[in-house]
């Protein structure tokens, strides 16, 4: 139950961010295409209520590493669209604002993306604001090799703020004294609960995604074991999730195997905690069936690596500072929002193909501040930036008057879109560019 959930403080919850036979998955073709509908939807928040939302139509969205996928977006929204893409590194094409415009009210465009990486990702259409609450896609792209997994299950968790009539509050859209007549609600896989079904002994690689737009969420499962094995679509070095919690900064992505090793006909909770409260928001439902196997699978070998270079010449990076939550009088410190973005500014730094670029982020906001960086992945460094830590990201959040070091090898040129946004539901996403040339 939610009561005997953990309650992290506040350092430790953000200090996460940073982080039968086994079967193979089906093989997909290398040329694939994908239908995209930016469409009005209506989703069950509340019993006997229908709140009005804006979705992303798909069908299911898995693919396959060095796929070419043809993407065909439509949109019947009264308003611009912009793709938002988490985890999709080295394709400008489709790098919003900073090269691709939004979609016109009503229009459609292709674009085709190479899916050099395997890995979870995430697109969505938040990145304009906009008096509508939006829902976000999973898209999926698996290992060429075969993963030891008995089953592969996303795991999309939304926020969202209901007024009393039932309808959402977008992020950003509203003062905060507008939302203390709203009700926080979370959704999973947009239902406000799942259940998903296990065999004693089975494997699960379960992709958990962190779709709210401002919160920082912990995910725990109870009386598994959890192993990380990815982050921010990057496979990571295994290792076993402190007390079966995972954190994850808005955005964020982690893959996790777990071990289902519950006796037949046990209920495990998946409970989650957003910093004020915590819920349960699915289950892991133990059949009755015998068991998967006669005892738990051995421990996990590391996924197939992405091929991102092993170490950094920090020596001779090119190095700037980005300040994060500059007060509004300082015109937010460089950054600008999404709607006042124009391409014609100059960027926030720029770097040769080839060269590492060192960025130290500083929050000068009261609130944590996450930040995303487009088309590369980064290292944290430690503090004396003598090293990094064993994991990729491209989503950081960065407690308030902290700064945190970040390190990425400028593999892609073309013009790449930053971000930058509170922790605070009233809070403006921000928005700046860099280059690589």
């Amino acid at each position: 139950m939610a009561s005997a959930f953990f309650h992290p403080d506040r350092r430790g919850f953000l200090a996460g961010c940073g982080a039968s036979a086994l079967v193979g998955l089906r093989p997909v073709s290398a040329q694939a295409r994908a239908s995209l509908q930016a469409k009005p939807e209506a989703i069950a928040l509340r019993a006997g209520t229908e709140t009005p939302v804006w979705s992303l139509g798909a069908p299911g969205l898995r693919f396959r590493r060095s796929d070419v996928v043809e993407f065909d977006l439509s949109s019947e929204l009264p308003v611009p669209v912009a793709l938002n893409w988490r985890g999709l590194d080295g394709v400008p094409a489709v790098s919003p604002l900073a090269v691709r415009p939004p979609l016109a009210a009503g229009g459609r465009e292709s674009a085709t993306i190479p899916l050099r990486h395997a890995g979870t990702l995430l697109c969505d259409m938040n990145l304009l604001g906009g008096d509508r609450a939006s829902r976000s896609r999973a898209v999926v792209v698996q290992e060429m090799e075969t993963v030891a997994v008995d089953r592969d299950e996303v795991l999309l968790v939304e926020e969202w703020r209901v007024r009393a009539d039932g309808t959402a509050v977008a992020p950003g859209a509203e003062p905060k004294e507008t939302l203390k007549e709203t009700l926080v609600s979370y959704t999973l896989n947009g239902k406000p609960s799942l259940d998903i079904s296990a065999r004693t002994n089975e494997r699960l690689r379960l992709r958990f995604i962190n779709g709210s737009q401002r919160s920082v969420i912990a995910l725990k499962l109870e009386h598994v074991e959890v192993t990380v094995m990815a982050i921010d679509s990057q496979p990571a070095e295994p290792f076993a999730a402190l007390n079966g919690a995972l954190v994850l900064a808005p955005g964020s992505r982690v893959d996790a195997f777990v071990d289902v090793t519950a006796p037949p006909g046990t209920n495990l909770h998946i409970q989650m905690h957003d910093g004020r409260v915590g819920r349960t928001i699915g289950f892991i439902i133990v059949s009755r069936d015998p068991p998967a196997r006669l005892a738990p699978p051995p421990p996990p070998s590391p996924l197939p690596s992405n091929g991102l270079p092993a170490q950094f010449d920090l020596k001779g990076a090119i190095r700037a500072e980005l300040a994060l939550g500059a007060p509004q009088g300082d015109r937010f410190g460089g950054w600008v929002t999404p709607a006042t973005f124009a391409a014609t500014a100059p960027p926030a730094f720029r770097s040769r193909k080839g060269r590492t670029v060192v960025l130290a982020l500083t929050n000068r906001s009261p609130i944590a501040n996450v930040f995303h960086l487009h088309g590369h992945h980064f290292r944290l460094l430690d503090r004396l930036d003598d090293g990094w830590k064993p994991f990729w990201l491209d989503t950081l959040a960065i407690e308030p008057g902290q700064t945190q070091r970040i390190a990425f090898a400028a593999e892609y040129a073309g013009r790449w879109l930053i971000e930058s946004v509170a922790t605070d539901w009233t809070a403006p996403r921000l928005v700046r560019w860099y280059s690589v040339e």
